[in-house]
């Protein structure tokens, strides 16, 4: 199944990857006859561009306008207790308990495309992660 949604004519570009985090709250979105369209993705979740379509519209939030554009849900890179990394199991994400921001494997403790609680599957184990703090972590693939 083709997933279509619309994207500002800029940022509109083959293989582009975006973390969708929402529909906007703009008041030129609440009557917008594209809205349905808009913010047809599922928040949280990243999505990489594969095709462009011919289609344009106008738009009150992106300059230029907006464009159709196919999209696939992709994996998230995140880290994972070393004792829940099983391939092919399902986990109830939770994020590593982290504040330092200077740590190399910080955006996998703290991902901005997964929230609290999201139920998704480990579909790749890639090796484990050094972490300062000495907990034992792996990264995983997830989605």
């Amino acid at each position: 199944m083709v997933l279509l949604t619309l994207i500002g004519k800029e940022q509109a570009k083959p293989g582009a990857r975006f973390l969708y985090t929402g529909p906007l709250s703009e008041p030129e979105c609440k009557e917008c006859r594209l809205r349905g369209v808009c913010f047809n993705l599922e928040s949280g979740n990243s999505y990489v561009i594969n095709e462009l379509r011919d289609a344009e519209h106008p738009c009150e939030i992106f300059e230029g306008g907006v464009r159709v554009v196919e999209v696939e849900k992709t994996s998230t890179a995140a880290s994972v207790s070393r004792k829940a990394a099983i391939e092919g199991s399902t986990i109830t994400f939770e994020p590593i308990d982290c504040d330092n921001v200077a740590c190399a494997s910080y955006r996998l403790c703290q991902p901005l495309a997964l929230e609290p609680g999201m139920k998704l599957r480990i579909e790749k184990i890639e090796g484990e992660i050094e972490c300062e703090k000495g907990e034992s972590l792996s990264k995983a693939i997830l989605s």
